[in-house]
């Protein structure tokens, strides 16, 4: 049975000018692939409505789950939690467990309770709301989307969080072999080795050092000896 599908959906001006680079992908990666859960498709866009409407509901009918980072703070450019619920067609109003768990934490630091920070309590209705140990604002889930922060440190622990509530698969397994030769010279036999491994993934990835051209051959699959019997035909077809 295949893996689960994935996809994520990066929401930000600051990601698209530039101004801050996005880390939360890799994370979201390699934690997918240890869960078993298949990553096909990253989509970056804009702080604006119709386009997080339109790319949430495009994704939430491809892939079996989708994790979105950013938009979920208090300020005005926030506007992802509004956008979830306008995709799914729910109401959405500060939430009375959200705004418990938020005031609580304020108290506690001696924070003004603000309209502004509230925002951070307004949830869809019918979410299922994700624990944020960092900084207690708390992420959700509408169906198959799952709404998280987009700081780092924020989107890391409610990953953690929300993993284990879904069911993955095998995990990915993967073995590389540098090879010092051009793709142009090694194409052809890697692709009948991958012809006769079709089960498994085979990827040429070129570099250029100190004047000498190669590959790293990475050959990727959820069967290990399937992947240990492929690296060892590679490694006799090209040696070093």
């Amino acid at each position: 049975m295949p893996n689960p599908t994935a996809a994520m959906l990066v929401i930000g001006d600051e990601i698209l000018s530039g101004r801050t680079r996005d880390a939360n992908m890799h994370f979201l990666a390699q934690e997918l692939v240890k869960h078993g859960v298949d990553l096909k498709e990253v989509r970056i866009v804009s702080d604006d409505r119709e386009a997080i409407v339109t790319t949430v509901k495009a994704l939430s009918e491809t892939y079996d789950e989708v994790f979105t980072s950013g938009g979920i703070g208090p300020t005005h450019d926030d506007i992802t939690a509004d956008c979830i619920a306008e995709a799914f067609g729910c109401h959405i109003d500060v939430r009375d467990d959200a705004a418990a768990l938020l005031r609580a934490h304020w108290e506690r630091r001696g924070v003004e309770i603000t309209n502004a920070r509230m925002r951070m309590a307004r949830i869809p209705d019918g979410a299922t709301l994700i624990d944020n140990p960092v900084s207690i604002a708390p992420g959700f889930t509408v169906g198959n989307v799952h709404i998280m922060a987009g700081v780092p440190a924020v989107f890391q622990a409610m990953v953690a969080t929300i993993l284990p509530r879904i069911t993955g698969g095998q995990p990915l397994l993967s073995q590389s072999l540098r090879i010092e030769r051009g793709e142009g010279e090694i194409a052809e036999p890697l692709g009948a080795l991958a012809k006769e491994y079709a089960d498994l993934s085979f990827g040429s990835y070129p570099y250029s050092q100190n004047g000498v051209f190669g590959a790293n051959v990475v050959v990727r699959g959820v069967d290990g000896a399937r992947i240990d019997e492929a690296m060892t035909k590679l490694a006799e077809m090209f040696p070093a």
